[in-house]
């Protein structure tokens, strides 16, 4: 079993609204990497995919890392 504590990688840092503007533009980025291609939007599409993903496991790697956490 995994140990969640209070800011510790995998720990739940992330807010609702958080989440949700994360999967809103994760969807977008990811849309409009399917649509046009090339490199710019192929980067836009893998971070829409991270940004889906962290949303999805309520946790962000990089908010733990720095000791963020909008979950309130």
């Amino acid at each position: 079993m995994v140990n969640k504590q209070k800011g510790g990688f995998g720990a739940h840092n992330m807010a609702g609204s958080d989440r949700v503007i994360r999967v809103i533009l994760g969807v977008i980025f990811v849309a409009l990497a399917l649509l046009y291609g090339g490199l710019l939007y192929i980067i836009l599409g893998v971070l829409g995919v991270v940004f889906i993903l962290t949303s999805a496991v309520n946790s962000c790697p990089i908010y733990s890392a720095l000791g963020i956490s909008t979950k309130k």
